[in-house]
């Protein structure tokens, strides 16, 4: 059974949609940046819909990049959203010749290029979201998400809040032995703000909670 984003939309229960909807943007940390260069940098984060048919459910394509050089994202993923009925999965891909699909968060011509062969599963460094109130708080799974930096083995520990108009994130890498902070933000979280919404994007058609995709 199939139902229409407005009638779905009716139904405040549907996790998986109200998140999209928030999750679908251009945000921008300026304020944060210009209020303290010195321990934050102007960085835009584009998350873009994806057509219905890519992965047959609601999925985006993100970037991350200096808001003084969009052409060259420094993080870009693709992300399967899964409703799992008390929270919402988020399965994290990576992309195989990424440089090629830069600009893809705010050109949809590039968008429309990304083929899903050309995506490999992040495991373990999926995300899990539930809704406290207005707000949506999501949280890498357990302690597995692996990340080398500077010869040094690290996981990931991410926690990220998202509102109708903000998204504050907070990324760490902790050593994998000693639980040292290695690497992200000593000062504190990214706290961005939705210059514009890309909720109208969002495929008109939505699975229904009764056929839910499996994890």
């Amino acid at each position: 059974m199939t139902e229409t984003v407005d009638e779905i939309t009716a139904n405040k229960d549907n996790l998986m949609l109200s998140l999209a909807r928030l999750m679908a943007g251009d945000f921008s940390n300026q304020k944060q940046a210009f209020s303290d260069p010195k321990n934050y940098a102007n960085i835009r984060v584009f998350f873009r819909p994806l057509p219905w048919d890519f992965f047959c459910g609601l999925g985006f394509y993100s970037e991350q990049a200096y808001d003084y050089d969009l052409w060259s994202p420094y993080r870009q993923g693709v992300h399967r959203l899964v409703d799992r009925g008390v929270d919402i999965y988020i399965e994290n891909y990576g992309l195989e010749d990424r440089q090629l699909y830069a600009g893809a968060g705010w050109n949809q011509e590039i968008l429309k290029t990304i083929e899903r062969d050309r995506l490999t599963r992040r495991y373990n460094c999926s995300m899990v979201f539930k809704k406290d109130g207005n707000v949506f708080r999501g949280k890498v799974e357990g302690d597995k998400c692996l990340i080398k930096r500077n010869g040094c083995e690290t996981y990931l520990v991410n926690e990220v809040e998202l509102t109708e108009t903000t998204f504050i994130s907070l990324d760490r890498g902790m050593d994998v032995n000693t639980h040292e902070h290695i690497w992200g933000s000593a000062a504190g979280p990214l706290k961005f703000e939705k210059r514009e919404s890309f909720a109208s994007e969002l495929p008109q058609v939505i699975a229904s909670s009764s056929d839910k995709a499996g994890y």
